[in-house]
Order: structure tokens, then sequence, then C-alpha cells
């Protein structure tokens, strides 16, 4: 344990420096978490445990600005291991702290730890989340956001206020109990939640809501709403009564501003939209809905709050907006397809975003990634090219570190591009080409909506398409000015191209977002790895480093032996 400390400790010291240079020029904000099991919040009148943080459900607004330095000292109350990570958030050369199995060892029940980690040149709307343990079904999550510097413009007027909307859909089960279930023989559990909510809070108008959430405006204002789909299975349709919307932001991107009267928002998505009050003064329905379910609007699955204005004494009136058909894929597909990025903007830079685009880029590889269900070992799984990602108890970052992964995982023994032909579990870890371009291609094989997300970098959501996608569907691509996002919607039948310059050396998670999918195995990791030892090429591992796995506290680190290759 001794030489280890030392080791860390050496590591860190060469970039002292350059991390002071860091803090000279941002702010710190130092936050305390207690995340703790309340028994009595209950937001749909059933007893079961909900996850709070600071006893709050959901969690503390993280509110920061571009190159902030964020201290997040986690106190870990439950009676089992935990995770938190940053949804969106890039870790620029840190994946130490992105708070996923593959990257970090778990806080103990009874112990804390503190994640301390710079927003680099981010901006927009984001949360955070468990990681670990299906514990997401059970609440912990939050809003993140990201302002820019006061130097640099944003490209519409400044709003009157600004309300987090983090909309979910919920279960009814205990999530002990749930992921009991999962592992079990209950396959269909977890498909269709019980309920939807809106910050936390059950749908307005039906008996088995403690409360409904609403939203105070005043008539004339405009008011930036920051979605956030913190749910585990549901995409949403998302409307306001009698308004409109302007859509201006997503995942840390400005886009081109379009008015839409529905927005769908899939699952761990984040959106900025303004709304002007400019109607009577009086109540309005706040609602989201789910995508391919044919729900009423009555239903515990369609969330519903409240857009009040200040002097307003009428109820809501009327039934609630009618959205688009719930099973209209082209619909949806086409507004995907107009969420595109502002070109002309700076966002955490002064430069225009248009200054970095894909219309000539080189890929240097391609990922095709098939998601879908397999029966493994008499368990069902959720697999990735027919591999389901099987967790290890050592992280792969710190595996790296000390042995180069040796006795953890072997680098490519999976493949990236092909399926294998029997399902098998397996610690799936690809190799990314540093500063390389690659395009991925997700293919839902599945019956139900997904969604995907990297961490550690925005990728450019290029194309989508139906039935199996083939090199010459890349005449379809939008390289003029696709968004730049980090998670991104995948219909069932269908496909998704992204493309993301891996500029960012660290392990990172590439995983479906749909909780279950997660949980149960679809997932997998990039390790874009870049040998020059010049700190600014990748921060040393934190001093307060926590050891587990194969390098417990008990046993000091092997030196590392040459990585092993896989088989293919």
């Amino acid at each position: 344990m001794a030489s280890s400390g030392l080791f860390v400790r050496l590591l860190v010291f060469a970039t002292s420096f350059a991390a002071t240079l860091y803090r000279a020029c941002a702010i710190d904000i130092f936050l305390d978490w207690n995340v703790s099991i309340n028994s009595t919040i209950n937001p749909v009148s059933i007893q079961q445990p909900v996850i709070t943080i600071n006893g709050l459900f959901p969690g503390p607004l993280i509110n920061a600005t571009t190159n902030d330095l964020i201290h997040v000292n986690v106190f870990n109350n439950l009676d089992e291991l935990l995770l938190i990570t940053w949804n969106g958030i890039q870790q620029r050369l840190n994946s130490w702290q992105d708070g996923v199995s593959g990257t970090n060892c778990p806080i103990k029940p009874g112990e804390n730890w503190t994640y301390v980690f710079q927003t680099k040149d981010q901006i927009g709307s984001f949360s955070y989340f468990p990681s670990i343990n299906f514990q997401k079904a059970a609440g912990g999550f939050g809003p993140f956001r990201l302002n820019n510097r006061n130097v640099i413009a944003v490209p519409f007027p400044k709003p009157e206020a600004e309300f987090d909307l983090l909309i979910g859909d919920w279960f009814y089960s205990d999530y002990k109990e749930a992921r009991t279930w999962l592992l079990g023989k209950m396959k269909s559990f977890g498909d269709i939640p019980d309920a939807a909510l809106i910050n936390g809070k059950g749908p307005y108008g039906l008996g088995i809501s403690k409360g409904h959430e609403s939203f105070t405006v005043i008539k004339g204002k405009t008011y930036r709403f920051r979605i956030i789909n913190v749910g585990n299975a549901l995409s949403f349709t998302f409307r306001i009564q009698s308004h409109q919307m302007l859509v201006v932001e997503t995942e840390g991107s400005y886009t081109n501003q379009i008015t839409l009267d529905s927005l769908d928002v899939h699952v761990g998505q984040s959106y900025s939209v303004l709304v002007t009050a400019d109607e009577d003064e009086a109540d309005y329905f706040v609602v989201a809905s789910p995508k391919l379910l044919d729900t009423c609007d009555d239903s515990t699955l369609v969330a519903k709050g409240i857009l009040h204005y200040a002097n307003s004494t009428t109820l809501p009136s009327g039934p609630p907006p009618k959205a688009p058909d719930p099973f209209d894929i082209e619909f949806s597909v086409n507004q995907a397809k107009s969420i595109r990025w502002n070109l002309t903007t700076g966002a955490a830079r002064p430069n225009p975003q248009g200054t970095f685009n894909v219309t000539n880029v080189t890929l240097s590889q391609t990922f095709v990634l098939h998601g879908s269900v397999a029966e493994i070992d008499d368990a069902t799984r959720y697999v990735v090219n027919n591999v389901s990602y099987l967790t290890p108890s050592t992280p792969l970052k710190l595996a790296d570190l000390f042995a180069n992964g040796s006795g953890v995982y072997k680098l490519d023994e999976f493949p990236a591009h092909s399926i294998t032909a029997v399902a098998s579990n397996g610690v799936f870890v690809v190799t990314g080409v540093h500063k390389g371009w690659l395009e991925i291609i997700f293919h839902n094989n599945l019956g139900v909506m997904d969604s995907w997300h990297l961490d550690g970098f925005g990728f450019y959501v290029v194309g989508f398409g139906s039935g199996e996608w083939a090199p010459e569907s890349r005449t379809t691509y939008n390289l003029y000015d696709p968004v730049v996002r980090s998670t991104v919607q995948v219909y069932p039948g269908g496909w998704t191209a992204v493309y993301a310059f891996l500029d960012n050396p660290g392990m990172w998670n590439l995983r479906s977002q749909h909780l279950k999918h997660w949980y149960l195995g679809q997932e997998l990791y990039i390790r874009v790895f870049d040998d020059d030892p010049n700190p600014a090429k990748e921060q040393p591992p934190p001093e307060n480093l926590l050891l587990c796995g194969i390098f417990d506290q008990s046993s000091a680190p092997a030196s590392a032996p040459v990585p092993q290759a896989g088989g293919w």
C-alpha cells in the first residue's frame, strides 16, 4: 500500500504546476453531498426507498461556469457501494473522475470520497446520477448547468429566469427487488415502468400523486427550460399547453433555433427551450407522454405539471395538449434531423462552433455495434455484437495504471465491427485511435427505443436510417451542420451514425442509457491511449485514489507487464 501511495504522489507532483495554473483562472465550487435512503418521500404514494442527496429528490443543482473546478465530497450513507457519474461532462484528460465501474472504485458504505474535476471548455445542460447497482431507478439524480463565461455572448436574449425540468419514468418496486428480478427469470421487468414524474413529483390531478410540479411565470416574460430525461426506459414527447418552444441548446451545443409545439426527449438527453408567457393569465398543462406506448390523458405514465401565470386564479382547462402519434417514427426522425448545429455562434470558446466541422474529415475507424438481447448461461443478457459486458471487480483504469490491463481485460478481444457467432459474457474493451476520427454505427435490434451515450466526448450526429446500415448509407449523412451531443436515440429496427474525434485520452464508457439494458450488459469501453508522458496529455490519478479488486488496500501493485492482445 505504501509503495502505491508513493507512486501516485510522484505522478501528481509531475503536474502540480500545471494544475496550479488551471486553478488561478477558474472558480472552485465545493459541495458536500450526503447520499441516503428516504422512505417517506414516496412520490406516487407507494412505500418505497428513494435515494436522496442532502435530503433532496431530485438532488441539488450544480450551477457552474465553463472551466470551473468542481469538488464534490460524496458521503455514502447507503448500505451498499455507490458511484456517481456526470452525464455529458467530458472530464477532459481526466477519466479518473468519470464515476463509472471502468474508471473508479466505488465508495464503500459509511465512507466518503471527493470527486475533483474541471468543466473544461463546456457549456450547456447536463445531469448526474448513480452508475451502479440499478440505483438510478431509485433516484440520486439531479441537474447540472454549465453557464457561458461573461466574455462569450449567448445567442439569445437573457431570459427572465431558468427552470430545470427533469422528466422520467418511475417504478413502484424497491430497486433492490427489481435488480434481483432482472438477474432472475423476470425477463419483462423494466420494459414498461409504472409512472412518470416531473422533478420527482407525480402527475397533476391523479390521486396517487403526493404533489405536482408548478412553474410560475410573469406575462410577457421569456423563460429558459432545461429539460432533461433522467428516466430509465421511456422516451417522452414534451409540450406546454398553448405555448410554443424555441429550441436553443442540447447537451452543450447551441442549435439552430427552431420553433416546436412538441419535443422528443430520449433517455439521458437534455435540451434548452425558450418559452414566452404570451397567453392569458391562467394555468396551463405541462405534459410529457411516452413514445411507442398507447396512453390516455389520465395515465400514470403521462407526466403532468402546471405553467402558472403569477396573477392566475384559473385552473388549467380542457384536455392536455395532444401529442403527435407516439408510434410515428418518421415524424420523430424528421424532428431529430431538424436539430442542427448553430455554426456561427460561440459556445465555451469565442470562435464559432462551426470552426470545428466534419465536412472533410478522414475516418480512422468504424465501429458497427448491434444492440440486442441473448440468453447466456440460462440468463437474459443485453449484448453488443453478441457480447454482454461483465463488470470486473477491478476498474479498467486502475488495471491500466498498475498492470497494463493484465489480469483484468484483454484489449480488442471482442470485435467492434461484427457480431460474434456465439453470445457470451466478457470484458469488452476496444482501442480508440488517439486524435483519430471514429465513426460509430448503432444498430437497434430490439423492439423498444434505445439511446446511447459516450463518456469523454461530444459526437456529431450525422445520420439516421432504417434496416441495415451499409457503407453506401454515408451518402445520406448530414456532414454540413450535424449537432454535437453525447446521447443519441436509436429507433427500433434502425441505425444511428455518429462521428467522434478522439482527442481525449482515457478509458471511456460507451453505454445504452436504457437502465435495464445497461445493467444487464449493453456497454463497452473505448481505450484512447497516448504514450507521450507529457502531463498535458492526460492527468495522473488523484491523490485520493481508491484501490479495490486485485489492487485492494492490502496488496501492492505489480510491475506493469506488456499489454495482452486479443484473439482476432
